[in-house]
């Protein structure tokens, strides 16, 4: 099934390029010329991507606004097109993921729509419950008491929590133990969930609430090979250009946007690392900084053995591919990993400076290196 994208826009020269590119991307386009007939089809269907032309920055917000308030579009890609006259951040203060000037080429549309395809698959994917049967243990956690296990068997699984069967209603509504095997392999699979929702006919929904690295690997493979819908888009290849125990910088004609979650495979000789990350700066067609969600000490430990690796590396350029997760909710940059009370150079320049310009903001990464602010805590790869 194709992705499905909304596009508000009166431009016909606008919407023959990207009826063209999208189709190309086989991405279906719904077209409206009225915002107040598009804001009621964002309430009605669900859309992976809304476009916008932002001629009215007014009817822009709204519109924008309107995809993020509706249940079933609040984490569609977000695509806002301006005339040159207008600044970037004010697009991505509206909600925008992505920006496309005026006048649009096919070229660099082609190139934006690359990256948000991605993340459209990813985040279709991330909500589409696939039905499965299959025992699941249970206990809620309750701080000085015995738990007590029971068991129940699951309506359907996906990537954010599964759906069961439930013999009464609970008025627990603290964090959940559950334990389950996916069908067809011998995987134990233990997680920490929350009891989202239920209902009076004995179903409810257990949301994850954290994942092992390894048992979301594994979850995400079982049910991309047991889904019969599209595969994702695979990962991209990058450069990476600075690396610190906190985050990195990657050079990219395609970058990802901010609040994009990253799937991150780094190289260098026999040492293999696999991270998550966000993005927390994007420079269009230029790269991206992203910082790495580190949960556990392993996770660090990870980050600083190939960082270690890279220095005893004799300068060799390490392999980096990165593939979209999906996307944070818009608002949500609050749940980004701290880099405000940090000591790591690299995520204070995030932090302190993501909306300057791009050469400007390349300039204080190479006045950093320099510097030999990343001395401490920080790996600074040769150019």
């Amino acid at each position: 099934m194709n992705l499905q994208a909304l596009l508000l826009c009166s431009d016909e020269k606008i919407l023959r390029v990207l009826r063209r590119v999208l189709n190309d991307l086989e991405i279906s386009v719904e077209h409206c010329a009225d915002a107040e007939l598009a804001t009621l089809k964002l309430s009605r269907r669900r859309f992976e991507a809304v476009i916008v032309d932002c001629d009215d920055p007014a009817v822009a917000g709204q519109m924008l606004k309107a995809a993020r308030n509706a249940p079933v579009n609040k984490k569609a890609v977000a695509v806002a097109i301006l005339d040159g006259t207008r600044a970037m951040g004010s697009a991505f203060q509206l909600g925008a993921h992505f920006v496309l000037y005026k006048p649009i080429s096919p070229e660099r549309a082609r190139s934006s729509f690359r990256a948000a395809r991605a993340l459209m698959k990813r985040e279709r994917r991330r909500a589409a419950r696939l039905s499965v049967e299959m025992p699941v243990m249970y206990h809620f956690i309750q701080q000085g008491e015995q738990a007590t296990v029971e068991r129940t068997v699951s309506v359907d699984l996906s990537e954010d929590g599964l759906g069961v069967r439930l013999a009464r209603r609970h008025r627990e509504r603290g964090p959940v133990h559950i334990q389950f095997k996916l069908p067809g392999t011998s995987r134990l699979i233990e997680a920490q969930a929350e009891l989202a929702w239920e209902n009076p006919n004995g179903q409810a929904g257990l949301r994850f609430l954290e994942l092992p690295l390894s048992t979301r690997e594994a979850l995400k493979s079982w049910l991309q090979s047991s889904s019969p819908d599209s595969e994702d888009d695979p990962p991209s290849a990058c450069t990476l250009t600075d690396l610190s125990l906190g985050g990195c910088y990657l050079e990219s004609a395609t970058p990802f946007p901010v609040r994009a979650r990253l799937a991150l495979r780094m190289k260098v000789g026999d040492l293999e690392v696999h991270a998550l990350g966000i993005v927390r700066v994007m420079h269009p067609d230029t790269g991206m900084g992203v910082v790495f969600i580190q949960k556990t000490p392993e996770q660090r430990r990870e980050v600083e053995n190939f960082i270690q690796a890279l220095m005893n590396s004799n300068g060799a350029r390490p392999e980096l591919l990165v593939e979209a997760d999906g996307l944070e909710a818009f608002g949500s940059e609050a749940t980004l990993p701290g880099v405000a009370e940090t000591d790591d150079p690299l995520l204070q320049l995030f932090n302190s400076k993501p909306d300057i310009g791009t050469n400007e903001f390349l300039e204080e990464l190479r006045r950093q290196r320099g510097s030999g602010a990343a001395e401490t805590n920080a790996s600074v790869l040769p150019q």
